[in-house]
């Protein structure tokens, strides 16, 4: 007799650990949802999340502002339309985020090679607080001088 609820279904193995107990994957979902998952990760699992996040922005980000540059093309009248466009306020809270963006992926990227290099492993928290205030130094100051002639 079948004791799950109707539409559940367990948890897919994936493998096996050293000791041979089965590794279940999280979320009901394939295995990439997982990757995203931050429940039962530890400080590095959660930030190494969001550093893959953040790296797929910015290279989104990156082919945007290609297709933005070929603007430069169609002449001078567009491309000046679209620059008073863009330096609303509201475009410049983005520049605000993607500066956020390239700090954070940056610092947690050196975060991230010093603890994968044997470096430091054992200070994971001690590096995400220094990054931490650095970040956050340098990114009220880009946001003062962004949002500075708003």
């Amino acid at each position: 007799m079948n004791t799950r609820a109707p539409g559940r279904r367990p948890p897919a193995v994936t493998g096996r650990t050293n000791d041979g107990a089965p590794i279940h994957h999280k979320g009901r979902g394939p295995v990439v949802a997982g990757w995203l998952d931050p429940r039962g990760r530890a400080l590095g699992g959660r930030t190494f999340a969001v550093h893959r996040v953040t790296g797929l922005l910015l290279v989104i980000y990156l082919y945007v502002h290609l297709g933005v540059l070929s603007m430069l093309l169609a002449g001078p009248s567009s491309w000046n339309g679209f620059v008073s466009t863009v330096t609303a306020p509201l475009f410049l809270g983005f520049d605000v985020v993607l500066v956020f963006m390239l700090l954070f992926h940056a610092l947690n990227g050196v975060r991230v090679a010093l603890v994968g290099s044997g470096y430091l492993v054992g200070r994971q928290r001690l590096l995400f607080g220094v990054a931490t205030t650095i970040g956050t130094i340098a990114l009220a100051a880009a946001a003062i001088h962004i949002l500075g002639g708003v």
